[in-house]
C-alpha cells in the first residue's frame, strides 16, 4: 500500500518541528558551543574504533569538510589522532580526557531535553514516542545503508551452525580490547551459550543472530528461565567490527525487545560492565536505566557490573523511582 501524500508530509512538518526544538539551526546544539556536525562526530568517535574516513561515511559528510572539523577538534584538545595499527594510511580517532568531559555534558544536555518532554507525557505515550522513533530510524538508516553500500544485515532465528563459536569468538575479542578479559570470560561464555542453546526449545527463550554475507556478524537473545517469572534476561548481545557502525546492534536490540513484549514479559534486564559508554548509550536509547552495581570477579577479573532494566512496552513505568533512575556512574 502506498503512503498517503498527507501521512508524508505530517511527518515532515513534526521532523522540521524537532530540529528547531532541539537546537540543529544553529551555532550551540546540545548546550555545547559546537555545530551539530561537531557534536555528532564527537559522539561516533565515542563509541570508539573509528577513522577520520569511516567517520565522513557515517555523517555522510565529504572529506574536506571532516578534515576541517577534525583539525579544529584536535586544536580545541577534544580528539587525537594516531596512526592505525593494521593501515598506516588511516587515522584513528579517540577522545581525550577533555573531550570525555563535554562529551558528558552533551549527553547530560540531551538526556535532560529528553526528560523534559517525557514529564508532558503519560507512560503509555512515553512508549508510544520510543516504538516509533525506534521503527522510523530503524527504516531510515536501511534506506541509506543500502544507498551508501554499507553492510546490511539479515537476522536469523535460532541456532545457527557454528553460533557457539561464533558469539564466543566475538565476545572474546572484544572484551579483551576493551576490558583486557581472557581466558577466564570466554569460557564463560562459552559454557553459558552452549547450555542456553539446549533450551531454545522452551517458547519464551529466543536467540538472533546478524548475517552478513552468510557470516555470522552479530547475536543477541533473550533468555525467559534463568531470572525470575515475568523477567527477561538479554544476553549475548554483540556485534562483530565489520558491521559496527551499520545500524546492525539497533536491528538485534529492536528485534528482541520486540520479542520480549510481545511474549508479556514485565521487565527486560541486562548485565553490563561499567566503562562501556557507546554500549551504555544505546540501551538507554532503547528505554533501559542503570538500577545496580557491584564487583564481581566471575569474569576473570574484578570488575564493577552493572545491571539494567527495561519495563515492557506499554507496561507499568516500573523505573519511575528517583533512588534508582541514573544511579548508577559510567
Amino acid at each position: 500500500m502506498e503512503n498517503e501524500p498527507s501521512l508524508v508530509e505530517q511527518i515532515r512538518a513534526y521532523s522540521r518541528s524537532m530540529v528547531r526544538d532541539w537546537g540543529f539551526m544553529g551555532e550551540g546544539i546540545a548546550g555545547a558551543d559546537l555545530s551539530p556536525s561537531a557534536v555528532h562526530a564527537l559522539l561516533e568517535i565515542e563509541e570508539g574504533n573509528v577513522s577520520a574516513k569511516e567517520l565522513g561515511s557515517r555523517l555522510r559528510l565529504e572529506k574536506s569538510s571532516v578534515s576541517r572539523m577534525l583539525r579544529k577538534l584536535v586544536q580545541a584538545g577534544d580528539i587525537r589522532e594516531s596512526p592505525d595499527v593494521h593501515d598506516s594510511r588511516l587515522k584513528q580517532l579517540s577522545l581525550t580526557p577533555a573531550g570525555r568531559l563535554r562529551v558528558e555534558s552533551i549527553h547530560a544536555h540531551a538526556r535532560a531535553q529528553v526528560t523534559q518532554a517525557l514529564e508532558r507525557l503519560n507512560p503509555g505515550q512515553k512508549h508510544t514516542v520510543s516504538k516509533g522513533l525506534q521503527l522510523y530510524s530503524a527504516a531510515l538508516a536501511s534506506r541509506a545503508q543500502g544507498a551508501r553500500g554499507k553492510p546490511v544485515v539479515d537476522l536469523a532465528t535460532g541456532y545457527q551452525p557454528g553460533l557457539i563459536a561464533r558469539i564466543t569468538q566475538m565476545h572474546a575479542q572484544y572484551y579483551s580490547r576493551e576490558a583486557g578479559l581472557g581466558q577466564g570470560f570466554e569460557s564463560v561464555v562459552a559454557a553459558g551459550l552452549a547450555e542456553f542453546s539446549n533450551r531454545l526449545k522452551a517458547p519464551r527463550n529466543r536467540i538472533w543472530a546478524a548475517m552478513n554475507e552468510g557470516e555470522i556478524a552479530g547475536s543477541v537473545a533473550i533468555d525467559g528461565e534463568d531470572l525470575e517469572p515475568g523477567i527477561a534476561h538479554l544476553r549475548w548481545f554483540i556485534v562483530d567490527d565489520s558491521v559496527r557502525g551499520s545500524g546492525a546492534g539497533r536491528q538485534l536490540l529492536g528485534a528482541a525487545l520486540e520479542f520480549a513484549d510481545r511474549q508479556g514479559f514485565r521487565e527486560t534486564q541486562l548485565w553490563t560492565f561499567s566503562g562501556l559508554a557507546a554500549a551504555r548509550h544505546l540501551y538507554e536509547s532503547h528505554g533501559f536505566k542503570c538500577v545496580e552495581e557491584r564487583f564481581g570477579d566471575q569474569w576473570g577479573k574484578p570488575l564493577l557490573e552493572q545491571r539494567f532494566s527495561r519495563p515492557s512496552f506499554g507496561g507499568r513505568d516500573a523505573l519511575a523511582d528517583p533512588r534508582t533512575v541514573g544511579s548508577c556512574g559510567l
